[in-house]
């Protein structure tokens, strides 16, 4: 317990020597991983504690009397050989005690790596007034001590630095500038990394903000049958309300997936519409579908924007097919139906090589088919019961 209330004192910087009856040398060091460390504990000789009664706790644990060495009647030191990374990043605790257990003096031990240069780093605005901005830190990102990240920015060609001041504490290696921002001139942006034992700087981004905005998911998506085709259905959605007043124009992604599916299926050629029929489906089977949005155009910027989070999962199924619920012992009619399927079969290649998406002429062109198709039912299904009667 003792070591602990320690711990919590070297964590707050708090611990003095002026109030300890000993004193270690050196106080609170720095190391690379790999270092030896020789520290002393020295006893104020007015308390008549000779150096041979001390001992040596590091983290709570009792080290072994063959790293000490007496060096006068006041002064006990220990070798710490090849020291590993710091079990806390508040740094490890190297107590000096007396016989009785009580603690003399202390020091934090902080024993890690200087930090790599930051990489990754990309921002993005929701709003064109604000901005997010993340990075990975370089390496494997492990330095053992406390390493403190400043995301810096300014505009390019004139202006003061700034720092940004709200850190995601969810969200490690994030910053958010909630304000102050101009637009159409760019900005520099960059990271600096800093702890006890060096610093480094990410490379330089320099960007508008009007070519790096990105939108919430698209709302109110719905997804509905069409009529009683069983092989499509029709997706529709609303418009990011936050960035109306900024919206010249915007495109869309929308991707679909079978319920016992973990593949999704990408449409790409969405545009800037607001809905889309999905041809070519499976009859009888529950779809899940999301969009997306890219905002293009904004404000006059010639660059598009960043993919918005996919809205929400919506599901809806393909109505059952009718030929895959009635069955026929008639030998013409199964002769017939296998002739259908084959045609229907290489129409559907044809659709899908050409429909692919949500091309309103090839939709069309589809429907007449399916009417056609269902005509050819009708007139078969008459003939067939002429034939029996």
């Amino acid at each position: 317990m003792i070591w602990l209330l320690f711990l919590l004192l070297c964590a707050a910087g708090v611990l003095s020597s002026s109030t300890q009856v000993a004193t270690i040398f050196p106080q609170d060091p720095a190391l690379p991983i790999g270092s030896s460390l020789t520290a002393t504990c020295s006893v104020n000789p007015d308390h008549g504690v000779h150096a041979g009664s001390l001992y040596w706790t590091l983290n709570g644990k009792r080290l072994p009397s063959s790293t000490y060495s007496v060096l006068s009647p006041t002064v006990l030191s220990v070798t710490l050989p090849r020291l590993s990374g710091s079990r806390q990043r508040s740094g490890d605790n190297l107590v000096c005690h007396n016989s009785g257990g009580h603690v003399l003096a202390g020091s934090c031990i902080y024993v890690g790596m200087p930090p790599e240069k930051p990489v990754n780093l990309t921002c993005w605005s929701r709003n064109t007034k604000d901005l997010t901005c993340r990075w990975a830190p370089g390496g494997q990102g492990e330095t053992f001590i406390k390493t403190k990240y400043t995301l810096k920015y300014k505009l390019r060609w004139y202006g003061r630095e700034k720092e940004c001041e709200d850190y995601n504490a969810g969200e490690p290696y994030t910053c958010y500038i909630p304000r102050d921002l101009a637009l159409f001139t760019p900005y520099e942006i960059w990271v600096e990394a800093s702890n006890q034992l060096g610093t480094a700087t990410s490379d330089v981004i320099y960007l508008d903000i009007l070519d790096v905005v990105t939108t919430d998911p698209p709302t109110d998506v719905t997804v509905s049958r069409v009529g009683d085709l069983e092989d499509q259905l029709t997706v529709r959605w609303g418009t990011p309300p936050a960035l109306k007043d900024f919206l010249f124009q915007a495109k869309y992604q929308i991707r679909y997936r079978l319920e016992e599916s973990s593949d999704w299926k990408v449409v790409d050629d969405v545009g800037n519409q607001t809905s889309c029929r999905l041809a070519g489906l499976r009859p009888g089977t529950v779809y899940f579908v999301q969009v997306r949005c890219n905002p293009v155009g904004i404000l006059g910027s010639r660059k598009a924007g960043i993919w918005s989070d996919w809205s929400h999962p919506t599901a809806a199924s393909t109505p059952h097919s009718e030929r895959l619920l009635t069955g026929s012992c008639d030998s013409k009619a199964g002769q017939q139906n296998s002739t259908l399927r084959r045609d229907l079969k290489q129409f559907f290649g044809w659709v899908r090589k050409h429909a692919y998406g949500c091309s309103g002429m090839s939709i069309k062109l589809y429907d007449q088919w399916r009417v056609w198709l269902q005509k050819s039912h009708k007139t078969r299904n008459q003939v067939l019961q002429g034939d029996k009667s």
